[in-house]
């Protein structure tokens, strides 16, 4: 199970795909967790979760969560599968609880009340790739999977 959870290819474009949506969620995640780029920190977004949006608490700690730990996971392409599926998930309830209502497209001219989807589509189709592909190249997951496959036990008995 766990050689599965780290296999992967040695693939620089699996790397690049896996370290800039590791990138612009880690960003987000800082936002949320730390206040960092401007972002409300964690006490504020909790506030605007549970207040505004009436996501449940223990929800909201997750979504936290899964994007600053899941965009660091993929930064360091450590778990990438797991951190892939927290964002998964938190795209999912992103779009059912709050982008749908305002369609699909982003908000480029502010004539919407809300932003639209289509961002989040395109972070679940990344996922789903490195859920599928794993980590790629320059990852933890290909260093822990390499070194798993190449140990052998030692029969001897000292």
């Amino acid at each position: 199970m766990l050689r599965k959870l780290f296999a992967t290819e040695d693939s620089a474009v699996t790397a690049l795909l896996r370290f800039v949506l590791g990138v612009v969620f880690f960003a987000h995640g800082a936002q949320k967790m730390l206040g960092w780029f401007g972002g409300p920190g964690f006490s504020g977004t909790m506030g605007m979760f549970t207040g505004y949006l009436h996501i449940p608490a223990p929800l909201a700690f997750l979504a936290i969560a899964a994007e600053f730990f899941g965009g660091l996971g993929l930064i360091l392409g450590f778990l990438t599968r797991i951190a892939a599926f927290g964002i998964a998930v938190n795209m999912v309830v992103a779009v059912v609880m709050v982008h749908s209502s305002n369609g699909f497209f982003m908000n480029w001219t502010g004539t919407q009340k809300g932003e639209g989807f289509e961002y989040h589509l395109l972070a679940l189709a990344v996922t789903a790739f490195l859920m599928i592909r794993g980590a790629g190249a320059f990852s933890l997951d290909r260093v822990i999977a390499t070194a798993s496959h190449t140990a052998q036990p030692s029969l001897a008995h000292s």
